[in-house]
C-alpha cells in the first residue's frame, strides 16, 4: 500500500528536480529573475499544499516565467484530485498517468510509469480505509531507540526495550 505520505513524497521529488533543472537552465541563459525564483530557499514554496496570497502571487509570476514548472505544479495539483472521490478515483488515477507520460517531463513521466506499475497499491486505500501511520510510527521509534543507545550487543535485550517503548510491555506489572 501506498499511502498519501509516501506518494506526496514521491510528487514534491519530482516537482523539485524540475524545479533544479530549471534553475540550472536559467542560470546557463542568464535569466537572473527565474533563477532568483527557483532558488533552493523559495523552493518549499512549491510544495506546499496551502498556499497564501503572497504565495499564490509568487507561483502565479513563476508559472508565466516557465511552462514547464506551471506544468510540474498542475500535475502534483491533478494528483491530489485522485483522493477526492472514492468512485471516481481509478479513472484519475488513468488519467493523471496518462498525462504525466505525455508531458515529456523525464521526473514525471518516471513517476507515471511508476504509479502505473503499483496502481493497485495506490488504489487499495479506497478499499481498505488503512494507512501505514502505525507501521510507520513503530519503525521510527525502534531507529530513534538504535540511536539514543547506539546499538545493542545483546539483540534479546533490544528486542525488549523495543516491546518496551511500542507499549508491548508494561515494566510496571510485575511477572
Amino acid at each position: 500500500m501506498l499511502d498519501h505520505f509516501h506518494v506526496k513524497k514521491y510528487l514534491n521529488d519530482a516537482l523539485d528536480t524540475v524545479r533544479k533543472e530549471e534553475l540550472k537552465r536559467a542560470r546557463q541563459q542568464s535569466n537572473g529573475e527565474l533563477a532568483a525564483m527557483l532558488h533552493c530557499n523559495k523552493r518549499f514554496i512549491l510544495m506546499q499544499n496551502k498556499v497564501t496570497n503572497k504565495k499564490q502571487d509568487l507561483l502565479g509570476k513563476l508559472a508565466s516565467l516557465n511552462e514547464r514548472i506551471y506544468q510540474a505544479m498542475l500535475l502534483k495539483e491533478q494528483f491530489l484530485s485522485i483522493y477526492t472521490d472514492p468512485k471516481t478515483a481509478r479513472r484519475n488515477l488513468k488519467e493523471w498517468i496518462i498525462a504525466a507520460i505525455k508531458s515529456k517531463i523525464p521526473a514525471f513521466t518516471e513517476l507515471g510509469y511508476k504509479f502505473f506499475r503499483k496502481r493497485q497499491y495506490l488504489l487499495s486505500y479506497f478499499l481498505c480505509k488503512i494507512t501505514t501511520a502505525i507501521s510507520e510510527g513503530i519503525n521510527n521509534k525502534i531507529k530513534r531507540l538504535s540511536r539514543m543507545a547506539y546499538g545493542y550487543r545483546d539483540v534479546h535485550y533490544f528486542l525488549l526495550k523495543i516491546h518496551q517503548h511500542c507499549g508491548l510491555l508494561n515494566p510496571r506489572l510485575s511477572t
